[in-house]
């Protein structure tokens, strides 16, 4: 099971109380006071983590909370301090204040930490209200509240690839062959419910490139239709859209114009989404109507395409090449 949001309820340790007391012992019965000071209470910390694929910890615990600061104790003994509460998240995790509704911050380096709640401090002991006219104060105060606070993670895939194309264009099956990932595939729509990130390795270079399977499209997905936005804020960080047309037009669409409702519903989700590197590919080139479409579409659409099969393999070498040259020019602009 892949989860990629999340609201949790997380709270903040409470500092422990300041203690009153006074120093006794033998020939001193009139010592001045010692209570010491409470422990300050345990941060929530949030931690990214190259490790971490999902936010799946977080779907069967919703509650998590740092550890109380100790109480002072006589004989100016301070209390101990609460422990953090570590919370790991991967790259690409966005956390939003869900009481407010306001964004906090986006983990995407390995190990970048981020305290999202203080803990309480501790209370302070009586020996801090001993003054020339007090000599025996009495009085003490109490650790403060840790937060409490409701906080979405908001999971957005980093890859340096993001696939994209309406649902049975072939986008598992690519995937499958270029990476070393085992996708289901099959001849019906939404076979793929989650993004899944593969790695294309290069034998020449020992270089490898991130690509991520998105979730197939349809129209009005900017408007969160069939989980829209869901699927298509994974592609937001991506270096490179990878959008794959179905050229055979077996499911009765003409590829043109689901070449141009992909682009639309990129636009409309976010215009930047459009504006960034893509790569177009004509798949099922294997089929007998698909020579003939694939001119109508160049015809419509004067962009270089890449025609490819996926199963005849046609064309996957020179696909892998592209990728690499097109991210590789990317990174160095």
């Amino acid at each position: 099971m892949f989860i990629d949001e999340i609201i949790v309820s997380l709270k903040a340790g409470d500092g422990g109380n300041g203690c009153v007391s006074f120093h006794r012992e033998k020939y001193i019965p009139k010592g001045g006071p010692d209570g010491g000071d409470g422990g300050k209470g345990g941060d929530v910390v949030v931690v990214c983590d190259e490790n971490t694929s999902d936010l799946l910890a977080y779907r069967f615990k919703r509650n998590w909370k740092a550890q109380n600061g100790e109480p002072g104790r006589g004989k100016d003994q301070y209390g101990k301090n609460g422990l953090d509460c570590i919370l790991t998240v991967p790259q690409g995790t966005v956390i939003w204040n869900d009481n407010t509704g306001n964004s906090v911050a986006e983990l995407i380096s390995h190990d970048q930490r981020l305290v999202v709640l203080d803990g309480g401090d501790g209370g302070l002991g009586n020996l801090h209200f001993k003054s020339s006219v007090n000599r025996t104060p009495r009085n003490s105060t109490q650790g403060k509240q840790g937060e409490v606070v409701k906080f979405r993670f908001e999971l957005k895939t980093i890859a340096d690839i993001g696939v994209i194309g309406f649902p049975n264009a072939g986008k598992s099956t690519l995937m499958n062959l270029l990476t070393e990932t085992h996708q289901k595939t099959a001849p019906y729509p939404f076979t793929t419910i989650n993004p899944k990130v593969g790695v294309i390795k290069y034998d020449n270079t020992y270089d490898q490139l991130l690509i991520a399977d998105i979730p197939g499209l349809i129209k009005g997905a900017w408007k969160n239709k069939g989980l829209g936005h869901r699927f298509l804020r994974h592609i937001e960080r991506c270096s490179l859209l990878l959008i794959i047309i179905d050229i055979s037009g077996e499911d009765g669409r003409h590829p043109w114009d689901d070449y141009n409702d992909i682009l639309d519903e990129l636009r409309l989700y976010n215009p930047n989404l459009k504006e960034k590197p893509r790569v177009i590919v004509a798949n099922k080139m294997d089929k007998p109507v698909s020579k003939d479409r694939f001119k109508q579409f160049l015809q419509h659409h004067r962009i270089p395409v890449k025609a490819i099969s996926c199963l005849s393999h046609e064309g996957l070498d020179e696909l892998k090449e592209e990728l690499y040259q097109s991210v590789s020019a990317n990174i160095k602009s």
